[in-house]
């Protein structure tokens, strides 16, 4: 088959022009195109009345080499690339121990389910509860003010992007085409199938607390092993070689492989690592709030004319500005036409977050606007603490708590007050989603000045890009803290701890991914290096056994 790219289409083509203009392009009659397949959709809005589609294309034609052979070195049509995923491995059949996973967020859940494929039957450990619990768990709080430090936001089957958007694009390098597998496996799962074609695909809440539950179903059906409520409380580390992990609960689980997909907000499980002498190493992340605009302000500053088109959906947008105090602010996480939700993990403290349904259709779009910090920024000596950035962020997430009144609301503020300097005292045009509600005060006590300076000078500039940006009765909710780990568990080419054999810090909270998908792309690598690692292990025990 061929490949493909850059054919544009207006936005309002009739569903059957796509043919002709393959056609077209290429120079061939409509008898010679045997069959395509849309690769990848996407869109150039630059020009708000005359927004394009650019459509990537699969197709087969009668005579591939002398097509080839005319576009030359063109570059629009090439072979199409093997995105076939192709396992490593397979365990062997006298194969006796079986990996650990701590965690079932996504790089978790992709690490097993590719684990299990590979007929390794992995134990998947899971502090929080099911999908569905741990669904009722963080209502809780956002409509109670009743926080379960074990099943919440951060806790829990899914993990945190359960309550997200359900964003699955990603800047990463794949060569290797690891992120096809993710999305087919998703698909596989009850996701959309449009999420393997268009450009920015997303599934919201809803429908990932299903496919959660399908994957779950799919891993234990291959021979995986799936404990929920089940806390690791230390590893078992011999001569730097990992010998098993200890629950809670005092039980010992013997392994010579665990892979370590905690997430971001394992705080405790980070303590207990450094205490146990895994090298861990503080790395810079950002923190901010989320701001609210109604949907339909960003719909047309991004679209124009063309606002509310179907293919087009709700508008999103990313914005960063270099500061002059050296520090760059920009927007993360946006959720179009979503809500802003209480994500903290810990009591006395207030952490906000954003998600949307796959409808994107709530009145309001948020996105987190945050600002650099680094290790320097850090309370005491990072070079000696490591973990430095958890005590950075707990200072900050108490500080909100304290501002939104002590009892989970979160402290809020008008843009136009924020950028004046002055207290909120009360709502305008903008009704905040936060839940289980706001507190209108002065943000400036929620994060360091230095954030706030450069917030001050970034709504403007980003106004330019987006007109209404600035608009005084926006809203923005703190405190947005945990956009990335504040730690990374280093490791080396065999994605192993550098002083801790067996031991594979993977995705979001050892620092190696953010968001679904490259967190999914993580746990694929990590799986892949265990595997062949367990092989070896096998076949160079096989002799002595003989």
């Amino acid at each position: 088959m061929l490949r493909l790219t850059e054919l544009k289409l207006p936005l309002d083509h009739a569903k059957d022009a796509l043919r002709p203009a393959i056609c077209q392009r290429l120079g061939i009659a409509d008898g010679e195109l045997l069959d395509f397949t849309i690769f990848k959709r996407s869109y150039d809005a630059r020009k708000k009345s005359a927004i394009t589609l650019i459509y990537t294309v699969d197709l087969e034609v009668r005579d591939e080499a002398a097509l080839l052979k005319r576009f030359g070195t063109d570059g629009h049509l090439v072979p199409k690339p093997d995105t076939q995923y192709k396992y490593v491995t397979q365990a062997p059949a006298d194969l006796k121990s079986r990996p650990v996973v701590i965690g079932t967020g996504p790089c978790g859940l992709l690490a097993g389910l590719i684990l299990a494929q590979m007929g390794f039957k992995p134990i998947i450990l899971e502090r929080g509860k099911a999908v569905r619990e741990r669904t009722k768990d963080t209502w809780g709080l956002w409509r109670k003010n009743k926080l379960n430090p074990e099943s919440n936001v951060q806790f829990g089957e899914g993990g945190a992007g359960t309550f997200s958007d359900g964003k699955l694009y990603s800047q990463i390098k794949d060569p290797q085409h690891h992120g096809r597998k993710v999305l087919e496996e998703f698909v596989k799962a009850g996701a959309p199938e449009e999420i393997m074609y268009v450009s920015k695909p997303h599934i919201g809440t809803f429908r990932l607390v299903k496919m959660v539950e399908n994957m779950r179903a799919t891993i234990t059906e291959l021979g995986g092993e799936i404990r929920f409520g089940s806390k690791v409380d230390r590893l078992v580390i011999e001569d730097h070689q990992v010998r098993g992990v200890v629950m809670a609960d005092g039980e010992t689980i013997a392994t010579d492989h665990v892979v370590l997909a905690v997430g971001h907000s394992a705080r405790d499980t980070f303590q207990a690592l450094y205490e146990q002498g895994v090298y861990i190493e503080a790395k810079p992340f950002s923190i901010g709030f989320r701001v609210e605009h109604p949907q339909a302000l960003i719909d047309k500053a991004r679209f124009g004319p063309n606002a509310g088109n179907e293919i087009l959906g709700a508008a999103d947008y990313k914005l960063v500005h270099h500061c002059a105090n050296g520090r760059a602010a920009y927007s993360f996480c946006m959720c179009p036409g979503g809500q802003v939700v209480a994500a903290t993990s810990e009591e006395g403290r207030v952490v906000t977050n954003g998600m949307s349904q796959y409808s994107r259709a709530e009145r309001n779009a948020n996105a987190a606007l945050v600002v650099n910090v680094n290790p320097e920024d850090f309370p005491g000596d990072y070079r000696t603490n490591p973990l430095a950035g958890i005590d950075f962020q707990r200072q900050w997430e108490s500080a909100a708590f304290v501002a939104g009144g002590s009892t989970y609301a979160a402290p809020a503020q008008r843009v136009g007050d924020f950028l004046a300097g002055r207290p909120s005292t009360a709502l305008g045009e903008v009704d905040p989603s936060y839940q289980p509600g706001v507190h209108m005060t002065d943000l400036s006590s929620c994060v360091p000045p230095y954030v706030i300076d450069a917030l001050r000078e970034a709504i403007p500039a980003f106004d330019k890009q987006i007109r209404g940006f600035a608009m005084a009765d926006a809203v923005l909710t703190g405190v947005e803290t945990r956009t990335s780990s504040p730690i990374r568990i280093k490791r080396g080419d065999d994605y192993q701890s550098i002083n801790t054999r067996g031991l594979y810090p993977a995705g979001e909270g050892a620092g190696y991914a953010g968001g679904i998908l490259s967190a999914g792309v993580d746990g694929i690598k990590v799986a892949e290096a265990l595997a062949l690692s367990m092989a070896k292990t096998v076949e160079a025990a096989a002799p002595a056994r003989a």
